[in-house]
């Protein structure tokens, strides 16, 4: 059975979405956030100590939008996968990248320097700079759903979920209230699919039954 490692609303609610979409059959093992501070022992299962980890027979997996696109090409090809032979296969995998490495990753720094350092290590004008720089990429995208309902292919994607999730952490931010309208509707969109809110509750069942706080807390990569 698949495993999936996951903290609440962080990086690895992009796999567990996924999966929801999916319809598939995994175990969920919520960790305190950060695992690697407050649950040592899955140190020996991910030496990073972050989540998400994706268990799948020999295969371990480590990086949210790659489990995406691993899920999506294994279980839903001309689906939640856009193929090779597909006019838009370049833009669907330039979307599912470009939803962790250059929109999640400012806000990382935002939450870093705004949040999770102690106080005198704060850096509010980083924090504010971080914020600028990750909505300045996010408007790339407002030409596109001016036009259509989903990034590419026509269709709902592992695009979708890897970009979504970025726009998840921003409403955890506060930043949402800055979205351009074609972005807004769009995040107004995911957040009605079935998925996403299946997820949503999942990750709150598990974590009550786990015996883990159910305050959602992104992760965060030093």
């Amino acid at each position: 059975m698949l495993t999936l490692h996951h903290c609440l609303s962080a990086r690895s609610f992009r796999p567990l979405w996924a999966l929801e979409e999916l319809g598939l059959n995994y175990q969920l093992i919520v960790l305190p956030f950060p695992p690697r501070v407050h649950d040592k022992g899955y140190l020996a299962l991910n030496p990073l100590g972050t989540v998400p980890l994706l268990l799948d027979g020999e295969t371990r997996m480590t990086e949210s939008a790659a489990i995406c696109q691993y899920l999506a090409a294994r279980h839903d090809p001309g689906g939640l996968d856009v193929g090779m032979s597909e006019a838009d296969y370049g833009a669907y995998l330039n979307l599912l990248h470009f939803g962790e490495a250059t929109l999640t990753f400012p806000q990382t720094l935002l939450l870093r320097y705004r949040f999770f350092e102690p106080a005198e290590r704060r850096q509010p004008q980083v924090a504010e700079d971080y914020a600028k720089w990750f909505l300045a990429r996010l408007r790339t995208l407002e030409p596109r759903l001016a036009e259509q309902d989903w990034l590419c292919a026509g269709r709902f994607t592992a695009a979708d979920i890897s970009v979504g999730y970025a726009l998840m952490l921003a409403s955890h931010l506060g930043l949402d209230a800055q979205f351009s309208p074609a972005v807004a509707a769009y995040w107004a969109r995911l957040q009605q699919r079935d998925g996403w809110r299946r997820a949503l509750a999942v990750q709150t069942e598990a974590a009550q039954a786990q015996g883990i706080s159910p305050i959602a807390a992104p992760d965060i990569r030093p």
